[in-house]
């Protein structure tokens, strides 16, 4: 076990030394995790972000994402984001991003005019999504995905593989599975309002990158006894870490009320008992 653990930190490092970092993870609500290389680890504010990675959340995850261009992507809970590739090339920032499943969103701004965007994101098997720079929100479904336009606009390529451009807020495009795509149709604020809160981080739940609280994990009455709840935790997406002997800790936490959130939600979901919030 010791072995597979020091393999996947070599492979990480690695992996770093030689990849293009194309942003970070900015907020997190746990839990959630970074794939790459065939890897999975719990997902954590501050971790770099390079192609071929794919980011996940779980059932009460969230996740925001901050690249290194400027752009911002929110992802809901059961999101599965893939990062195709992302690089700028010959003054042009390219990328393209795969919403393989879950809500997401994506806000960008302007670039300056010596700067071109030439961005790409696929939702789900239906819609394919031209941007150069908006704000929008979508969900690659079970059933059908979904593409609204919340500012600026975007060229939309749909399973029928005719392009539309959405240009007037609050347009939304639908396309069901094994079926063309409905007329584009415009939604009201409040129904952006039930949509948007779907990849917002929850009051009281986000951990950001210069979070100073972190929540100690004691009781245990061996290393080993330790490590195999270290191991279960980053299993179900927690980044519990070893601090001092026969004690874990999850850091990086924004404030009191997001530690004491997390505790709870240890205490229901893991059965842990001995646990404390710390600054």
């Amino acid at each position: 076990m010791k072995r597979f653990f020091l393999t996947l930190t070599l492979f990480l490092i690695t992996t770093a030394a030689h990849a293009v970092n194309i942003g970070s993870v900015d907020r997190v609500q746990i839990p959630g995790w970074l794939e790459r290389g065939g890897f999975s680890v719990p997902l954590a504010p501050g971790m770099a972000l390079q192609a071929g990675d794919t980011i996940r959340t779980g059932a009460l995850g969230r996740a925001q994402l901050k690249l290194s261009e400027g752009s911002i992507v929110k992802l809901g809970a059961n999101a599965r984001f893939l990062v195709e590739r992302a690089e700028p090339k010959n003054g042009v920032f390219t990328a393209a991003f795969n919403v393989l499943e879950g809500a997401f969103r994506f806000t960008t701004r302007a670039l300056s005019k010596s700067t071109k965007r030439d961005v790409r994101i696929a939702v789900g098997r239906n819609a394919t999504i031209g941007i150069r720079g908006t704000d929008l929100w979508g969900r690659g479904g079970v059933d059908k995905d979904i593409v609204c336009l919340i500012e600026g606009k975007i060229d939309v390529t749909g399973n029928d593989a005719k392009t539309v451009r959405l240009d007037q807020p609050l347009q939304f495009f639908q396309a069901p599975n094994g079926a063309p795509p409905e007329p584009i149709a415009s939604i009201s604020m409040e129904q952006l309002g039930i949509w948007g809160k779907e990849t917002e981080i929850e009051a009281n739940k986000g951990a950001g990158a210069s979070g100073k609280w972190k929540i100690i994990i004691s009781g245990h009455s061996s290393r080993a006894e330790a490590f195999a709840t270290r191991q279960r935790l980053r299993d179900a997406g927690y980044p519990a870490e070893p601090a001092g002997k026969n004690t874990l800790v999850i850091s990086n936490l924004s404030g009191e009320p997001e530690a004491l959130q997390l505790i709870e939600q240890l205490r229901l979901e893991q059965g842990l008992t001995e646990l404390r919030a710390s600054r």
